[in-house]
C-alpha cells in the first residue's frame, strides 16, 4: 500500500464538537491522488471525544479519510503535538487546530505548494475568522482604535504567494505545514509554553517556528491553503480580551529573552501601564475605554513576564555549580 503524501495531525481537548465539524471539512475537501491520512491526539479528554474518534477510525472509507487516534493523558497542547510527531512519517505534516475547519481546496493548495516550490520547508496559508454576520462591529474596525490582539486569529499577508520571514507576521500553529524531516531538525514544542486545556497561555508555536527559521527552514505562505477559525461569542467581551492580552503579552516576553537580558520590570513598562491606565479611567467613548483596557492588560502582562524572567534567571543562579 502506498505511503499518503500528508499527514494532518490535530490535537484536541475536551471540543467534540467542533472537532466532528474540523473532520467533515477534511472529509469533504477536494483530495490530491497522492493521498491524505488523518492522525488526532486526544489530549486528556473527558467529553465524547473518544467515542467519536473511535467511530470516526472504524468508517474510514465512504467518503471518510482514513483516520488514526491515540490519547495523551499528560494536559497541555505541547505535549499532545509532541506525541503526535513521533508517528508522523509522511512528506508532509500539516498542524491544524480543533477550532478550525478546512476550505474545500486547503489539501489541493498544500500538495501544489509542496509541488511548485521545492525550495520551502515549511508552508502556511490564511486562515480567517469564520464570522457569520452576528458579530460586533467593533471586530472590524482597522482604525485608531482597533482592538488587538483579536479575539479570533486572523492571518491574511494578501493574495500572493510569498516567503515570510523574521520579523514579519507570523502564522499560528494551527497554521503549519512542514517537511517531515524539519520535524526532527527543529524538535519538540516546548511543555512549558504551550497552553493546558483552554487557558490563553501559549507561545510553543511561535517558539516552535522560531527554532525553525534560525535552523535554516524556509517559510512560503500560500494564500490557496485556506482555513476558518471557530468565532466563540465568548471571546467577543472585553473580560476575555483583557485576559488575552495579558496572557499573549506575558509569553511574548519570554520569547523575546537573550542573553544579558536586564533582570526585572523596565521603568518604560511602568509608564506605559500608568499611560493606558490613565486613559482608560478617563475615556470618554466605549471605543476608546475598551481599547485603553485592553491595552492596560497587555502592559500588566509585559511585567509579569518580565518579574517571570526574573524568577528564573535566580533559580538557574541559585542552582547552577
Amino acid at each position: 500500500m502506498t505511503k499518503p503524501l500528508i499527514t494532518v495531525l490535530i490535537c484536541t481537548h475536551d471540543r467534540a464538537d467542533l472537532l466532528e465539524q474540523l473532520l467533515a471539512s477534511l472529509d469533504g475537501a477536494r483530495r490530491p491522488a497522492e493521498g491524505v491520512q488523518l492522525l488526532v491526539v486526544a489530549n486528556a479528554c473527558r467529553d465524547r471525544t473518544h467515542a467519536l474518534l473511535q467511530a470516526r477510525a472504524a468508517s474510514a472509507g465512504g467518503g471518510h479519510l482514513p483516520l488514526r487516534w491515540v490519547a495523551e493523558p499528560a494536559p497541555g497542547k505541547s505535549h499532545a503535538l509532541n506525541r503526535g510527531m513521533q508517528d508522523c512519517d509522511t512528506a508532509l505534516v500539516a498542524f491544524i487546530d480543533d477550532d478550525q475547519r478546512v476550505d474545500p481546496g486547503f489539501l489541493e493548495g498544500l500538495r501544489d505548494a509542496a509541488r511548485y516550490h521545492p525550495e520551502a520547508d515549511l508552508f502556511c496559508g490564511r486562515l480567517v475568522p469564520d464570522y457569520d454576520g452576528s458579530e460586533p462591529p467593533w471586530v472590524h474596525d482597522q482604525g485608531r482604535y482597533r482592538i488587538y490582539p483579536l479575539p479570533t486569529p486572523n492571518f491574511d499577508p494578501g493574495p500572493q504567494a510569498k516567503m515570510l520571514v523574521e520579523g514579519m507576521a507570523m502564522p499560528g500553529g494551527g497554521n503549519i505545514v512542514a517537511r517531515l524531516p524539519w520535524l526532527a531538525r527543529v524538535g519538540p514544542f516546548a511543555v512549558d509554553l504551550g497552553p493546558v486545556g483552554h487557558d490563553l497561555g501559549g507561545a510553543e508555536d511561535a517558539d516552535w517556528l522560531r527554532r525553525a527559521l534560525r535552523a535554516g527552514a524556509r517559510l512560503m505562505y500560500v494564500p490557496e491553503m485556506l482555513q476558518y477559525h471557530y468565532v466563540d461569542p465568548e471571546r467577543l467581551k472585553v473580560r476575555y480580551l483583557m485576559h488575552k492580552a495579558y496572557k499573549r503579552s506575558a509569553a511574548s516576553i519570554g520569547l523575546q529573552a537573550r542573553p544579558g537580558t536586564p533582570r526585572g520590570v523596565p521603568a518604560y513598562a511602568w509608564r506605559k501601564l500608568a499611560g493606558y491606565a490613565v486613559a482608560a479611567a478617563t475615556a470618554l467613548g466605549t471605543e476608546r475605554r475598551r481599547f485603553y483596557l485592553i491595552r492596560s492588560a497587555a502592559a500588566l502582562g509585559e511585567i509579569a513576564g518580565h518579574r517571570e524572567l526574573a524568577r528564573h534567571a535566580d533559580t538557574a543562579a541559585r542552582t547552577s555549580p
